[in-house]
Protein backbone atom coordinates (compact mmCIF):
# COMPACT_ATOMS: atom_id res chain seq x y z
CA UNK A 1 0.00 0.00 0.00
CA UNK A 2 2.98 2.17 0.90
CA UNK A 3 4.46 2.08 -2.06
CA UNK A 4 1.38 2.89 -4.00
CA UNK A 5 0.88 5.95 -2.22
CA UNK A 6 3.94 6.91 -2.69
CA UNK A 7 3.36 6.77 -6.50
CA UNK A 8 0.77 8.20 -6.97
CA UNK A 9 2.10 11.38 -4.59
CA UNK A 10 5.45 11.44 -6.44
CA UNK A 11 4.27 11.11 -10.21
CA UNK A 12 3.56 14.83 -10.62
CA UNK A 13 7.25 15.31 -9.82
CA UNK A 14 8.53 12.74 -11.67
CA UNK A 15 7.01 14.06 -14.57
CA UNK A 16 7.91 17.79 -14.13
CA UNK A 17 4.61 18.94 -13.26
CA UNK A 18 5.43 19.86 -9.65
CA UNK A 19 8.95 21.00 -7.33
CA UNK A 20 7.17 18.68 -4.77
CA UNK A 21 4.68 16.63 -4.05
CA UNK A 22 3.56 19.21 -1.61
CA UNK A 23 3.65 21.83 -4.49
CA UNK A 24 1.02 20.04 -6.38
CA UNK A 25 -2.18 21.20 -5.89
CA UNK A 26 -4.28 18.35 -6.52
CA UNK A 27 -3.31 16.10 -4.98
CA UNK A 28 -4.20 14.03 -1.84
CA UNK A 29 -0.66 14.51 -0.09
CA UNK A 30 -1.76 17.10 2.56
CA UNK A 31 -4.49 14.65 4.27
CA UNK A 32 -1.37 12.77 4.36
CA UNK A 33 0.81 14.86 5.75
CA UNK A 34 -1.91 15.97 8.31
CA UNK A 35 -2.41 12.18 9.38
CA UNK A 36 1.39 11.45 9.98
CA UNK A 37 1.95 9.33 7.20
CA UNK A 38 4.09 11.42 5.43
CA UNK A 39 6.60 14.64 6.38
CA UNK A 40 5.66 17.69 5.11
CA UNK A 41 9.07 17.75 3.05
CA UNK A 42 8.66 14.31 1.42
CA UNK A 43 8.81 13.82 -2.57
CA UNK A 44 10.90 16.80 -3.18
CA UNK A 45 13.35 16.23 -6.36
CA UNK A 46 16.08 14.38 -4.55
CA UNK A 47 13.63 11.85 -4.37
CA UNK A 48 14.41 10.68 -7.25
CA UNK A 49 17.60 9.03 -6.70
CA UNK A 50 15.87 6.79 -4.10
CA UNK A 51 12.46 6.02 -5.65
CA UNK A 52 12.63 3.71 -8.65
CA UNK A 53 8.81 3.45 -10.15
CA UNK A 54 8.54 2.30 -13.66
Amino acid sequence: MQLHLDYIHFNPVKHGYAETAAAWPYSTFGRYVLAGVYAADWGGTDEVARLEFE
